[in-house]
């Protein structure tokens, strides 16, 4: 048996490593085309997801290896869930993915995983949280995980507390004693790992003997931020760090921004503590609201730039005020299904973008400010299809972001 070009007898053993050993032939080869598609298609990508529901992952990756053309495959799906993908989609969805559709990236996360202790979860393993169901298309193709998976139970009664990255004094004070009160009423702990408040509710969970969930936007055979090595060493020990996307991944701003959407997937409610006016915490307040999840947001000083963001969730997308954590703890009832009003939420609170691809911001994250690069290498980094990389690299040197010289595209430095 092969899948893509590739011979059982060289993936195997790779997938089974960090898998598992009981494994029959069909479920190791679903695993290492699963693996194949994070390496491919970028988090949250819809196409992917939809192709993968309709043909399921090692038929989709062998479409793609064996070069089928768009309107093939248009003609293939017309009578699936997928017919709702256009010829013209799977033209531009076929360019983002041919350029990384080698063989040679899987393996090589495959084997980084196994050297990391990592395990790899997929949609059906008994440890796959049932909340990524919501996702629905846009749904992590599998997880990369370090620590025990078995904890991912424990998100049946979690709650994310994100922030501001330069917080201040009082809004670790309110995140520590949040984080410390939650783990005594028996509730885990999701962020992001990042610096501030993330970093606050991770330490405190740990500090009161608790569960806690890092998500990562990288990949997780090097942790970032890199001063919270040895934060994410403790939580992989105690609790679980996970990513969706494979070793050797570089954590990119609009990886973050997707990495936003598990985070408030793996939770019965989202809380921002502290957040600036455009802090990425309110994306993740975004994909919260857009999930039907609870919302809370912590007030802070009126005079405090840092609350900013806080105050306008409340004011404008009807977040509920919270102070504590018996107030948070509240919200969680709400997302197990015993009183929402979807109607009503959906007509009040943020909601997250549409476009999860964030092309423009892929485009600009791909683009080095010290070495040039030429178009094949960005649309290669930023998974977009060449002749998309051309368009919005036009548009960004325009808006004064990049330039082009004679040996490729760089970075401008902003004043």
């Amino acid at each position: 048996m092969s899948v893509a070009g590739v011979s059982e007898a060289q993936f195997a053993p790779l997938v089974r490593a960090v898998a598992g050993e009981e494994l029959d032939r069909a479920q190791v080869a679903e695993r290492f085309a699963r693996a194949a598609w994070t390496t491919i298609a970028e988090p949250g990508d819809r196409d992917a997801g939809v192709l993968m529901e309709a043909l399921g992952p090692p038929e989709a990756l062998e479409r793609l290896t064996n070069g089928v053309e768009a309107d093939d495959l248009a003609a293939e799906l017309a009578d699936t869930a997928a017919t709702e993908v256009t010829a013209d989609q799977w033209t531009d969805a076929l360019k983002r993915w041919r350029p990384r559709a080698g063989s040679a990236a899987t393996l090589l996360a495959l084997r980084q995983a196994a050297r990391f202790g990592m395990r790899m979860l997929v949609p059906g393993d008994a440890d796959w949280p049932a909340q990524m169901g919501d996702l629905e298309a846009h749904a992590p193709f599998a997880l990369w995980v370090r620590g025990d998976p078995a904890r991912l139970a424990s998100l049946e009664r979690s709650i994310a507390l994100v922030g501001a990255r330069a917080a201040t004094g009082y809004g670790e004070h309110v995140t520590i004693e949040a984080a410390s009160g939650l783990v005594d009423r028996g509730f885990a702990i999701v962020s992001g790992a990042a610096y501030g408040i993330d970093g606050a509710a991770h330490r405190a969970a740990l500090a009161s003997q608790g569960i806690t969930v890092a998500v990562l936007a990288g990949g997780l055979d090097r942790f970032y931020p890199s001063g919270h090595e040895q934060l994410l060493g403790r939580i992989a020990d105690r609790g679980v760090v996970v990513a969706e996307v494979p070793p050797g991944t570089t954590p990119t701003k609009w990886r973050f921004l997707l990495r936003n959407r598990l985070i408030a997937a793996l939770s019965c409610a989202t809380v921002v503590v502290e957040a600036g006016w455009r802090s990425g915490s309110l994306n993740t307040a975004g994909h919260a609201a857009t999930l039907g999840r609870p919302l809370g947001a912590v007030p802070g000083p009126v005079t405090s730039a840092a609350s900013a963001g806080c105050h306008r969730l409340l004011r404008e997308f009807a977040a509920t005020c919270v102070t504590n954590a018996d107030e948070i703890a509240e919200l969680a009832p709400v997302a197990s299904g015993l009183a929402e009003d979807d109607a009503t939420r959906g007509s009040t609170a943020p909601r997250a973008p549409t476009d999860l691809t964030g092309s423009r911001l892929r485009v600009l994250d791909a683009v080095s400010d010290r070495t040039p690069r030429r178009v094949e290498r960005v649309a290669q980094l930023s998974g977009l299809a060449l002749d998309r990389v051309r368009a919005e690299l036009g548009l960004l040197e325009l808006e004064g972001f990049v330039l082009e010289r004679p040996s490729g595209w760089m970075r401008r430095k902003q004043d």
